[in-house]
């Protein structure tokens, strides 16, 4: 069994960084799983804080993303306020 996983692990790392990634992701999904079913059993402080740890661990793996986003909204708006019209409906003229 240790050399199966050993070599699931060495052909993980040989596959890039996207299935990496991915196991990244399903870790901090799994512990807010955690969280939501031991909300639902009744430990509800267990269940909140699990959940929030598992969160943050998401926010991070995911702040790459968040970052993408943010940036590409802050070029659209910027367009968008160049191009955009006045509050008369006529357009803009610099």
């Amino acid at each position: 069994m240790v050399l199966i996983a050993l070599g699931v692990l060495l052909l993980f790392g040989k596959l890039g960084h996207l299935v990496g990634w991915v196991i990244g992701l399903l870790i901090p999904i799994a512990i807010i799983g955690l969280g939501v079913m031991a909300w639902r059993n009744g430990y509800r402080l267990i269940g909140i804080v699990i959940g929030i740890i598992g969160g943050f661990m998401l926010l991070g793996k995911l702040s790459v993303v968040i970052f993408w986003v943010a940036a590409i909204g802050l070029i659209v708006l910027g367009l968008s306020m160049l191009n955009g019209k006045s509050t008369s409906g006529r357009t803009r003229r610099w």
